[in-house]
């Protein structure tokens, strides 16, 4: 039996799903972990918390479904991208990994600022402009502050290099997730020998890059065996969750258009050929099917939706523990109720920064104009409507480049709220629509996973056979006045607030 294993290991939460070669989903479950966050900007993860959590994983899929230990599996992952890893030359981590969000080396990116130019950085690497939240600033900033680790660092990996590292002992990345390390170069692919001199590093520091649903190896013996499975499960490359998410979703030609909410609020608008935004907003990444591109921006602010829930919505979470419904769902129930635009309530939901294609690594969290008249539900409401606020300036920002959206496919946790996908598509007056496997990011995986082991001919035929639209969202053209209030004002804060940022 032929078996597909896609690992979604993302901020907040690690989901493995099992599919069979149909893609057909035969088990799937979810860990959730906490983020360590030891200092203003500063997020951290112990590298064992991401590995317990596939291994617990692992065996709550195993009881849901029974794996022959004769069975074939091919295994991909997608990633969270950014989030970096520090080995010495036996394989173990020397410190805790810092995660995507982390922005303590605001410094560190200046320095590369002054070094390189963003100009440069824009035109080599596909990133806008260096910033905090890059490998390469925090690679620096451990250089400065950590001299010890740094000195004694063999490998520097992101998460997807390490969890193929503790599969297989092998080193390997691949495109679409390296390319906002800015130490890799987009157009020649190679890792960027100017940067590398400039942090300290050597390329046989960094994971090779391979091709994405390119066959890694085998599973270490040891570890198939720590795991409870045959050895014959091949480790592949993935992709970058949100272009993995793409794939699973169906967005995969230029033309297409699709967005995530999870813990990151993403865009992806694959495109045949590099594009570069001549107002250098809009950051360029490797797409993982035939060489392609992509048009990739993302902002943190999809985790506020979470910590909202875990702040102050003690209610809604106990409800769910004793058996009753999803907290979100309980959420998205009560923003129901609540008019298009809050009734004047505003959120900046950058509660670790801003990212493209409003830059500012300062930005905070921001709620503007509530009154005695507000209550819970305007802020749950609130948050949701920031991040379709979010979603048209990437979309306005697309448009100035000649790429228009005409459809948006929705996919994410997001996607699983029929209020919030009605408020992106009112935002937007836009059709949206999302597809029925709930798991996009894995099956994406998945899907890589099996074109590199021969079960599919190639990743468009898969999609082509396997991802089925769910529900047609149309815009309401009754929102749209409160939306276009609400935009503006969303607008307006973010600007005005800049130098307030600043003084922060």
């Amino acid at each position: 039996m032929k078996l597909l294993l896609g690992l979604d290991i993302g901020t907040t939460a690690m989901k493995i799903a099992l599919f069979d070669r149909t893609g057909a989903l035969l088990a799937v479950s979810t860990q959730e972990y906490d983020l360590l966050t030891p200092a203003p900007n500063y997020v951290e993860e112990k590298p064992e918390v991401y590995w317990d959590a596939f291994c617990i994983g692992l065996k709550d899929i195993k009881s849901r479904y029974t794996i022959a230990k004769d069975a074939q599996i091919s295994l991909a992952m997608s990633a969270q991208g950014e989030t970096i890893f520090f080995l010495d030359k036996d394989g173990r981590p020397l410190r805790n990994a810092i995660v995507w969000m982390d922005n303590r080396a605001v410094r560190e990116a200046e320095m590369l600022k002054e070094a390189f130019g963003n100009a440069e950085c824009y035109q080599k690497t596909g990133q806008v402009s260096f910033e905090a939240c890059w490998p390469a600033s925090k690679i620096l900033w451990v250089r400065e502050h950590e001299p010890e680790v740094f000195q004694n660092t063999d490998k520097f990996l992101l998460i997807e290099d390490y969890f193929i590292y503790r599969l297989t002992g092998k080193y390997a990345t691949e495109p679409s997730l390296v390319c906002s390390s800015t130490y890799w170069d987009i157009i020649e692919r190679s890792y960027w020998q100017e940067m590398l001199d400039f942090l300290g590093i050597k390329e046989s520091q960094l994971a090779p890059v391979r091709e994405s649903g390119e066959i890694v190896g085998k599973i270490l013996p040891e570890v198939a065996a720590e795991l409870g499975l045959g050895t014959d499960l091949t480790v592949c490359t993935g992709a970058l969750d949100q272009a993995a998410g793409a794939i699973g979703a169906g967005n995969i030609r230029e033309g297409m258009f699709s967005e995530t909410v999870g813990a990151a609020l993403a865009v992806c608008v694959p495109v045949n050929k590099p594009v570069f935004d001549p107002a250098c907003k809009m950051p360029l990444f490797c797409f993982p099917v035939n060489g392609m591109y992509m048009i990739h921006t993302f902002t943190n602010g999809g985790m506020t939706l979470r910590w909202f829930r875990d702040k102050f919505c003690e209610v809604e979470m106990l409800a769910e523990k004793r058996g009753g419904q999803d907290a979100y769902d309980i959420i998205s129930k009560q923003v129901e109720k609540i008019p298009a635009g809050s009734d004047g309530l505003v959120m900046l939901p950058h509660l670790s920064g801003s990212l493209a294609p409003d830059v500012n690594s300062k930005a905070k969290g921001v709620w503007f104009g509530f009154t005695l008249q507000h209550t819970m539900p305007h802020f749950m409401r609130s948050i949701m409507e920031s991040l379709g606020y979010i979603l048209r300036r990437n979309i306005e920002a697309l448009n100035d480049m000649g790429i228009r959206v005409k459809e948006i496919r929705s996919l994410g946790g997001g996607s699983k709220s029929r209020v919030w996908c009605q408020i992106k598509a009112d935002i937007n007056q836009v059709t949206l629509e999302t597809v029925k496997s709930v798991e996009a990011a894995s099956l994406g995986a998945a899907i890589l996973a099996g074109t590199a082991t021969g079960i599919f001919e190639s990743v468009e035929s898969a999609v082509d056979s396997m991802v089925e639209v769910k529900e047609r969202i149309t815009p309401s053209a009754h929102n749209r006045e409160a939306y276009e209030k609400g935009y503006a004002m969303y607008r307006k804060l973010f600007s005005d607030l800049t130098e307030c940022f600043e003084k922060m």
